[in-house]
């Protein structure tokens, strides 16, 4: 539990990296759609053949139920936040981040990233060994992540301090995310590990495909598709 912990730290703690690029070094918006269709490519892969592939082949039925509801529960999670204020988390755009709530903002922050770093336990104890490639997605993903984010939040009027906080935050979940991944799947049967990692992988599907892909194409343009792609051979020759 302790090193599946401590690769979510790894791996959150890339959030402060992209924070820090946005408040001290202010990059390019496109730069930064591009990185994030980057990082989502190689998510992409990691879920289809580190969870989805492995979960399928240990139990169809607990797998196709298990990914099912992890894409449904995050679409009515991340619906109930968007309704409180936390759409356009992940814009650079100041206008979306100061018409949300700021709990909202931080709840919604730390939704994206449970089910990545879940994901990070469960594969640990499933396979014994780090899951390159999601490890790779994962950190990859949420440099530009946090970059946007903390540069609409920047131009919302948000002090530093406050958005070191915040991120601090969701690292903390992140890495409490990890361990509980980690133990699940400990706990469980290899049935049950099944819906588990298939339950994680609809879940960060739904994520990428709602929050951080659109961010990617609207800020990165017509090579955000060409860079995805590049994320995903990435993530397929690591898996």
């Amino acid at each position: 539990m302790l090193e599946a912990a401590l690769w979510g730290l790894v791996t959150a703690g890339s959030l402060w990296v992209g924070a820090s690029l946005a408040v001290f070094a202010r990059l390019g918006t496109r730069w930064i759609g591009l990185a994030m269709a980057f990082g989502s490519g190689a998510l992409i892969a990691a879920v289809a053949y580190e969870l989805v592939l492995e979960a399928f082949d240990t139990d169809f039925a607990l797998a196709a139920t298990g990914f099912a509801a992890g894409a449904l529960a995050f679409y009515v999670g991340d619906w109930a936040i968007d309704r409180r204020g936390g759409h356009g988390r992940k814009s650079t755009g100041g206008a979306h981040q100061l018409a949300g709530s700021a709990n909202a903002i931080v709840l919604g922050t730390v939704l994206d990233g449970i089910p990545e770093s879940f994901v990070l336990g469960a594969s640990l104890l499933q396979d014994g060994v780090v899951p390159i490639a999601v490890v790779v997605g994962v950190f990859v993903s949420n440099v530009p992540e946090s970059l946007s984010g903390t540069t609409g939040l920047v131009e919302a009027g948000w002090k530093r301090g406050r958005i070191f906080a915040m991120w601090s935050v969701v690292v903390g979940a992140s890495v409490a995310a990890a361990a509980a991944g980690w133990l699940l799947l400990d706990t469980m049967p290899t049935a049950g590990g099944a819906f588990a990692l298939a339950f994680a992988g609809g879940a960060l599907l739904v994520m990428l495909a709602d929050t951080l892909m659109p961010e990617a194409f609207e800020l990165g343009g017509r090579e955000a598709g060409l860079a995805t792609a590049l994320g995903f051979s990435l993530g397929f020759a690591l898996s």
